[in-house]
This record gives structure tokens, sequence and C-alpha cells, in this order.
């Protein structure tokens, strides 16, 4: 690979791991402070960033994370790509962090090094059961029908009868993807061949979805309450008892707009289901419904029960949610016929080699986005951040990563300003005076030739652009507008004109 560099040594050298929202805004938002504030701070405004991704290609959450039916997703996509189409960020992809490079590598080359590597693992489904055949983690379900490199690329579909555990984002994710129409995907989407063959064979005909507070509790965005309202043949079924909310929790929901929004959606999904009922169980259009999508709020799985070995049925608690969402057991339980459960109650965001991890809060050790020793303690260790999931756990949507990226890089640049450059051995008097200069190798192909010594396959930007015009190519040949490529090799070889 070979890349054009700018030769100038005294120019700030910061290390990203992880190509993903998270990681390219902060990128973005560094440049951007370093420009407005660094010649008050001693800083200079010069700064090459170098984003290292383990996968061959970038944009992490919103290419391998969210549904492929969500239709703001291209425009996020190419918001970060234009981002990444910067001459001061430098994309190493098919770099693995603890693998291909380590700390010991990026300290001596790097000014400091910004974690932003997000959640690959689900959070445990620590209830009886949940070890059966026909249990499965959204995470995994996710990376299949997002066609992630190194997932299985064949899933189970032969349940009638499935559960959803979960009141978030994620969850209804998974139910939609569960209840759409194949070839309502493969028309409108970016599914692969495989994905889509496998969604022909789906056999899912009522789905329930189990949410363990109440309506003015649950975590839906709008956006992904209207998308389920309008699947075709499906029948939406509510429990109007459920809706039954008190003026203190009507209050309460009422103060956060996003809350109040999202309660206004659900109670016209109230009217929706009735409607359907009404009309003699059909979906939104009207017309005959062959599947059913069952929703239960203060509806807590307590086991997944099983018959040699496989699910056949979830034992649900009731419960009742005060208006400051405190949860009470009721000790009434339902048993639903079920053979397969999906479980999406949180992601577990990645450990890192050499950094401390927070299993309590599953996140990075961080105190306000800078690495700590330990989990227990306020020791920071000099010169590495953490950003996104790994800085706050797995909460908040993918906008939430650009308050997280102001802040941490804030505390970067106050970090950096405090360093007097006595590493810096440049050639220009003015870049001598310069804070922050810690990195001993400025050598601008420095990184580059230790990867290339380890036989790494880097793709750079210009890869990706590669594998973006090759997956649209093959969409338009179907008349869609992208076709992903799902082989990681694949991916590798037409980046780097080998396909």
């Amino acid at each position: 690979m070979e890349t054009n560099y700018n030769a100038d040594a005294s120019e700030l050298r910061i290390a990203v791991i992880g190509a993903g929202p998270a990681g390219i805004y902060s990128s973005d938002i560094f440049l951007r402070q370093l420009k407005k504030l660094g010649d008050e701070m001693g800083l200079g405004t010069s700064a090459r960033i170098d984003l290292f991704e383990k996968l061959p290609v970038p944009f992490g959450l919103v290419r391998y994370g969210v549904a492929p039916d969500h239709p703001s997703i291209k425009f996020i996509a190419d918001a970060l790509a234009k981002t990444l189409d910067n001459p001061d960020i430098h994309l190493y992809a098919n770099v693995e962090f603890g693998k291909d490079i380590t700390l010991d590598d990026l300290l001596p080359r790097y000014d400091a090094v910004l974690f932003a590597t997000g959640a690959v693992e689900d959070r445990p489904l620590n209830i009886p059961g949940s070890s059966l055949c026909g249990v499965y983690g959204a995470a995994k379900f996710v990376e299949w029908y997002d066609s992630y490199p190194t997932s299985d690329r064949t899933w189970p579909l032969d349940a009638s009868q499935v559960a959803v555990i979960g009141g978030g984002n994620v969850a209804m994710d998974v139910a939609r993807e569960l209840l759409r129409d194949a070839d309502y995907l493969r028309e409108h989407t970016d599914i692969s061949d495989d994905v889509y063959d496998g969604l022909l064979k789906n056999q899912a005909k009522t789905l329930r979805l189990f949410i363990r507070r109440g309506v003015a509790q649950a975590k839906f965005s709008v956006q992904e309450l209207r998308e389920m309202e309008k699947l075709s043949g499906v029948q939406v079924v509510v429990n109007e008892n459920d809706f039954d909310l008190d003026d203190e929790t009507i209050d309460v929901a009422g103060k956060d707009k996003l809350t109040r929004q999202m309660v206004e959606e659900l109670f016209a999904i109230r009217d929706l289901s009735e409607d359907m009922e009404d009309g003699g169980n059909v979906d939104f259009e009207g017309n005959p419904a062959n599947r059913r999508y069952i929703i239960h709020f203060n509806s807590d799985p307590v086991e997944i029960l099983g018959e040699d070995g496989r699910v056949c049925a979830i034992r649900v608690e009731r419960t009742v949610t005060s208006a400051d969402g405190k949860m009470t057991r009721t000790g009434e339980f339902e048993e639903y016929p079920v053979q397969a459960v999906y479980h999406a109650i949180g992601y577990k965001p990645a450990k890192v080699s050499g950094v401390a991890y927070d299993e309590s809060k599953t996140l990075l050790a961080n105190k306000d986005g800078r690495i700590v020793t330990d989990p227990d303690g306020d020791v920071v260790r000099p010169r590495l951040y953490a950003t996104g999931w790994a800085k706050r756990g797995p909460v908040g949507l993918i906008g939430s990563t650009k308050s997280d990226a102001l802040q941490i890089v804030a505390n970067m640049l106050e970090d950096l300003a405090a360093g007097d450059g006595d590493n810096f051995d440049g050639d220009n008097s003015k870049s001598n005076s310069l804070r922050g200069r810690f990195a001993e190798d400025r050598e601008p192909k420095s990184i580059e030739k230790l990867l290339a010594s380890r036989g790494v396959d880097v793709v750079d930007f210009d890869g990706w652009k590669r594998v973006d015009a090759f997956e649209v190519e093959s969409g338009m040949a179907e008349n869609r507008a992208r076709k992903k490529v799902v082989s990681k090799q694949m991916l590798i070889d037409i980046a780097n004109h080998q396909q």
C-alpha cells in the first residue's frame, strides 16, 4: 500500500482503534477543535490521525450492527465516508489491535491512543434454560442478517412460535427482521443472497415481544415503532390493560421529550391494533394477516422450558412498574409455547489487550474517558483514552457518540497541551516549541513498515472505495441500490485489486 504523507514530523500523531461512528466522529472533531484551539493551547493546528479497524471495511455499527431496513443508515454511512476522505485521516482496515499491533507498537509512534472499539458480544441471559438449543443472543443474529465477515452464514429459522426478550431498539430490529417479508428485504436493502435464501425458509408465524417494564419505561425510538407498524401481512396485538397509566406516570413521561413521543406513538399502536382486530385480523393495509406480532409489557421472562434439550416454552412473571421506573414482581406466572427465544438485553463492549476492564459496568476502565489502571482506582494512564461504548457502556444511540467525542477531545487536547514536548526532536525551530509531542518515532511511514514486516494485508480508504463501488455495481445488476459482499477474503481482494 502506497500512501501520500505529510512529511512534517511536527504534526500531532493520534491513533484511533475502531473505525465505527465513535472513532470517525472523534477523529473529525479532534481535527476541527485543533484547528480552532490549537495555536492558543500551544499545540499548533496540524495533526495526523491513523484509524485502525480489525474488519476489512469501516463503519462498524452502521454497517454491521443496524438492521438493513433502516433508511437513515445510508445517509450516516455517506457522512462517515466524507469524513474519512480527509487527507489528515488515514484508514488502516484489516488490522486487529492485540494481534497485528499492540500498545507497545503504538505508544512510541503516537502522541495519544483513543479506543473506540464498540461491542460485539451479548450480555448473558441469566435465567434457567438459557443454554437450551433454540436460545440465541441478538448480537449473533444481527451479525448473520448484516453479513458480518466472520459470522455463521446459515441461521435456523424453523420455529413457528418465537419469543424476543428486550425493551430497546435492538429487540425491535430482531423482531421486525423475523417478521419481515424476504422479498421486501431483497428489493429494498443490501442483504446478501444467503440471508435472503435463509429468510425465504422462515417459519415464524407468532412472535411475542416481552418487555420487563411498562409502556412509559420502554426504550424504543419513534422511528423503530413506526417501522414496526407497517409490516405487510403482520397483525400487531397488544394488551389494552398495559396502557392504563396513572396520572403520575404520564406526568413523569411527559417531562422528557423523547419518552413523551415514544409513549404517544405506542398509544397510536394500541389504536392500530384495535383497528386490525376489528377488521378481521388484518395488517396495516387491511389485508389478511398471516403472522402475529404480540407485544407484552410488564412481563419478565424467568425461565425457558425445554424438552429433549430444545426450547418448548417460556415462563413469564407479571410485573408492575411505578412512575419512577421501579419494577415490582407480582408472583403471577404464565407460560407460552415457543420453539426459539432471542434475547436483546444489551451488548458487552469488547475487552482490549493491555487495558483494564470494568466487568460490573462492562466498559474499559476509565475516568471521564481517560483510561485508568484499574476499575476501582482513579490513577490515569497517560495518553490513553476511550470513547463511545468503550467509554460509557452499551447505552445510547449512534448520535450519542458525538457528545462523547466532544468531551474526550477536550480532555485529549488539555492533556496534550500540558506536555512540554521534550521527546520531540525535529529540525524546525517552531516545531520544537510545540507541546504534546510525546512519540519518539515520528517517521511518516513507520507504522506502515511495521505492518508490512508482519505480513498484514492492510486495506486503506481507496480500498474501501473499491469495495463500495463493487457492491453498488452488484446491486444495480439486480435493480437494487447495493448488494453486500460477505466473505472477508473477498472484501480484501476487491479492496486490493485482486478481484
